[in-house]
């Protein structure tokens, strides 16, 4: 099936790509979800749509991406989130909750989409997440998660 992303998904492209996936992966996960839509031949006006809306986004050069990775970088980000006594989250830390603690810690404004966590953030203590600022750069960044 042909689809048209409307995000970007890890191995498969980014936003305003136009590429052919399996059926099912595209009716159960990509378009429900909200990652892509159905390729159509009006579609190509959504596509071009897409790519200017990315053009705007995008971190346009790798200098530009080493220099906020430089900002990331120098940020100590702690969360704050209800915890019980065993040390375990009252449900996760998201990509949004990393994201608006950047922000608040004085780091530049990160798109949460850009955030990667390896494995979901369920207890306290330091955690490593990797930020995606450009296809060649990526920032490690620490977050310390403590109880409220």
């Amino acid at each position: 099936m042909k689809i048209i992303l409307t995000h970007e998904v890890t191995g498969l492209g980014t936003a305003g790509d136009v590429v052919d996936v399996k059926d099912g992966y595209a009716r159960n996960y990509l378009i429900p979800r909200g990652f892509a839509i159905r390729w159509t031949k009006g579609g190509e006006k959504d596509v071009a749509q897409i790519r200017r809306a990315r053009k705007i986004r995008e971190i346009a050069t790798i200098e530009q991406a080493n220099e906020i990775k430089g900002q990331l970088e120098g940020v100590k980000v702690t969360l704050a989130v209800r915890a019980g006594d065993a040390g375990r989250l009252f449900g996760s830390v998201t990509q949004a909750d990393i994201a608006s603690a950047i922000k608040a810690a004085g780091g530049p404004d990160v798109d949460k989409r850009r955030i990667e966590v390896a494995a979901p953030i369920k207890t306290l203590g330091a955690h490593q997440v990797s930020v995606r600022l450009h296809a060649d750069v990526d920032a490690k960044l620490g977050v310390e998660v403590v109880a409220a």
